[in-house]
């Protein structure tokens, strides 16, 4: 299978009326996230993003994520702008986070209260297929805190001891979801569908096992690698949801609550080794380590607008305090296929 390029304007040649020299906007140092700014007044973001698209991309493979900052992009320039710097936006199916459709396949970031930190993550890294690029804009900066923390990944694999890699990049991740008890997602909503028929047919085309129970719940298991390659820097990367969908990764009261409730086995998210050996304490220390010595956390401004090679770097989310509106566009889909080491 030939690996469809991840990166931005994919697809996307439009004519731009009066072409902007390369040097209206002015790059930062290298660095996670790079920041550009205007160089001029009156750049346009969205005309020098077409104009230069091998530009963006070389910048992205290289520092991983990109803060276009100073160009005061809303909502109404956020679609357009997402198909020039990251290709068409995808829909947001088998989801893990409550999300609102703001524009066309343009979601919120999360739904989520606002005093919940969300851990690094790559997105739907758990799926068969994801996205390549995600594109990120503020529409309300926060008052306080919100941040959209990010972590390389080639750094946080290499970081990793291997003793802790090792049993993922043989074994994998088995992810087990379960809904229906009133606990996290409702099925409905993570396939966006109320047939159980499609959502049956979507699992076996997907490589999920799923169980209907006789209360009208389901489970899900399925099996990810852990370790990804690029497709086209070549890097290798850690690249899993398996310390964010592991009861670890909960606040130690809500997590003892839920275990007592329901149990290891109808957790709404949890993580095993791809053989469904539980993975040690230690490792998911380990784990939690390396992703907090790598995260670098930049404030939203109000116009930012954040591109991130999903590959590259994970990303989460701060609490936070006061209004705060993110939009997300996913674009770019790769599959597992395309990216085994």
């Amino acid at each position: 299978m030939t690996a469809r390029v991840p990166g931005p304007a994919i697809g996307q040649r439009r004519t731009v009326a009066t072409r902007p020299e390369p040097d209206s906007v002015r790059p930062g140092p290298p660095g996670l996230p790079r920041l550009v700014e205007p160089a001029r007044p009156g750049t346009v973001l969205l005309d020098w993003a077409l104009s230069y698209p091998d530009t963006v991309r070389s910048w992205l493979h290289g520092s991983g994520a990109l803060l276009f900052r100073g160009f005061g992009v809303g909502l109404d320039g956020f679609g357009p702008l997402t198909r020039a710097l990251a290709g068409e936006p995808e829909s947001y199916l088998e989801r893990s986070s409550p999300r609102t459709e703001l524009a066309d396949r343009i979601y919120t970031a999360t739904d989520y209260p606002a005093d919940q930190r969300i851990p690094l993550h790559n997105e739907n890294s758990y799926q068969r297929s994801f996205p390549a690029v995600l594109a990120f804009c503020c529409l309300v900066e926060p008052t306080a805190g919100g941040a959209t923390p990010l972590a390389d990944t080639r750094a946080l694999l290499r970081r990793l001891p291997a003793e802790v890699v090792a049993p993922f990049a043989e074994r994998g991740v088995r992810y087990v979801r379960n809904f229906g008890a009133g606990l996290g997602l409702d099925w409905t909503e993570v396939f966006q569908t109320g047939s159980r028929e499609e959502v049956t047919a979507y699992c076996a085309g997907h490589g999920i096992e799923a169980d209907w129970r006789p209360d009208g719940g389901l489970g899900t298991r399925q099996v990810r690698p852990a370790i990804a390659r690029h497709p086209v820097t070549g890097d290798r990367v850690w690249f899993n949801h398996g310390l964010f969908f592991n009861a670890y990764s909960l606040p130690a009261p809500v997590r003892g609550a839920l275990l007592d409730q329901v149990g290891a086995d109808r957790l709404p998210n949890h993580t095993y080794y791809g053989d469904g050996t539980p993975i040690p304490a230690d490792v998911l220390d380990a784990l939690a380590a390396g992703y907090a010595a790598e995260e670098v956390a930049v404030p939203w401004r109000a116009g930012d607008v954040l591109l991130v090679d999903n590959l590259l770097a994970a990303h989460g989310r701060q609490p936070f305090d006061g209004p705060r509106r993110i939009a997300v566009g996913m674009a770019g889909p790769l599959d597992w296929d395309q990216v085994r080491p």
